[in-house]
């Protein structure tokens, strides 16, 4: 064998080596993000992954708070080393709370790959309404829960993101926000769900909306309704709704004054026009509330590494919150859309195979909080 032959065999042996090495050592640090990932996307490959992570344990906590201590779920990895960093959590407007399906899978997911996850229940959220106290509520978890680790990160579902972003606004302290199925303008969202159009960038969609959101709008803004009497009635039509949408209220709805009617004409609008002059016609009070609760100026404000995420079929929220969410950073993060994922799950498994490599570089930024 020549001497040119021999380098360049031993070249081939070098690059080969270092392609092998390089393969495995990112399959390593990717490992975690891909287990959870792949149980996210598919919950029977629980069992599965188990060994490839470690143990979990849950306790239930309570966390100070002046009103009344906030109940939460503790997840920790069971063992002697202390978490390196905690996530909290915050479930959207679901009647189960702290204790959503999902939600506790991926908190348990990543509890398992070595995160303390501290998982509140809100109150307010689980029975459909948002007053503003969930960002005091969510401002005392995190200093409660920052005595007990030294990186703390944060992500919102749903509306639960709207008072994580704005709680997150200003502080030092917070190492991670995310953000996921979000909202930027709680007026957009109102139009969206009483006409499914949505606008970015000067382009419109118009998608079709989930119908029984239109009572679960109605549930938030019954609470800026002014007048006593008014809003007590029309918190029994929603709630009436809530239970069965199908129930007639007809006779109900007679008894109400102006600003419960004009609650109800927004979320029976059926047009962008319709909805956005309904939207105007609001009493005072709700609009303030809505501008109040709405997180798009407080974006620039946050100070950790920002995450925002979105389904591209979203009933609920439409994905054009996120587009406008990360606008607002000016650059600082982009929106991650995924094409094959509705609001809480995915709606096509083509699309959503697609979105995997964008799952996996999310659920590895939250696994590598520090």
């Amino acid at each position: 064998m020549t001497g040119v032959k021999r380098r360049r065999r031993l070249v081939g042996v070098a690059v080969g080596a270092i392609v092998i090495i390089t393969t495995a050592v990112l399959l390593v640090r990717w490992l975690p993000a891909l287990v959870v990932t792949a149980v996210l996307a598919a919950p029977r490959l629980e069992p599965w992954a188990a060994p490839w992570l470690g143990d979990v344990a849950r306790e239930d906590v309570e966390i100070p708070f002046p009103a009344k201590p906030l109940a939460a779920d503790l997840y920790h990895p069971v063992r002697s080393r202390p978490p390196r960093s905690a996530l909290v959590l915050v479930h959207g407007l679901s009647t189960d709370g702290r204790r959503q399906p999902d939600l506790a899978r991926l908190a348990r997911l990543l509890g398992r790959s070595g995160l303390l996850v501290v998982v509140p229940q809100f109150d307010g959220l689980a029975a459909f309404r948002l007053s503003g106290r969930e960002v005091e509520e969510i401002g005392a978890v995190l200093g409660h829960v920052q005595r007990h680790a030294p990186a703390v990160g944060i992500a919102g579902f749903s509306f639960g993101a709207g008072p994580v972003l704005l709680a997150a606004a200003g502080r030092n302290d917070v190492a991670l926000v995310g953000s996921f199925g979000g909202y930027a303008d709680l007026g957009n969202v109102g139009v969206f769900i009483a006409s499914g159009a949505h606008t970015f960038g000067g382009t419109r969609y118009v998608e079709r909306s989930e119908p029984y959101n239109r009572w679960k709008l109605a549930s938030l803004l019954t609470p800026f309704v002014p007048d006593d009497v008014d809003r007590v009635r029309l918190a029994s039509i929603v709630d009436a709704k809530l239970r069965d949408p199908g129930a007639d209220t007809s006779v109900a709805e007679g008894t109400l004054a102006r600003n419960g009617r004009a609650v109800l004409s927004l979320v029976r609008s059926r047009d962008e026009t319709e909805a956005r002059r309904r939207l105007a016609e609001l009493p005072a009070s709700a609009r303030a509330a809505l501008e109040k609760l709405s997180p798009l100026s407080a974006v620039p404000k946050i100070r950790g590494r920002l995450l925002i995420a979105h389904g591209a079929a979203d009933p609920s929220i439409p994905f054009t919150e996120s587009l406008r969410l990360a606008e607002a950073t000016g650059g600082r993060t982009r929106a991650v859309i995924l094409g094959g994922f509705h609001h809480t799950g995915a709606t096509d498994l083509w699309r959503a195979i697609a979105d995997v490599w964008r799952l996996v570089g999310l659920v590895d930024s939250v696994i590598a909080l520090r």
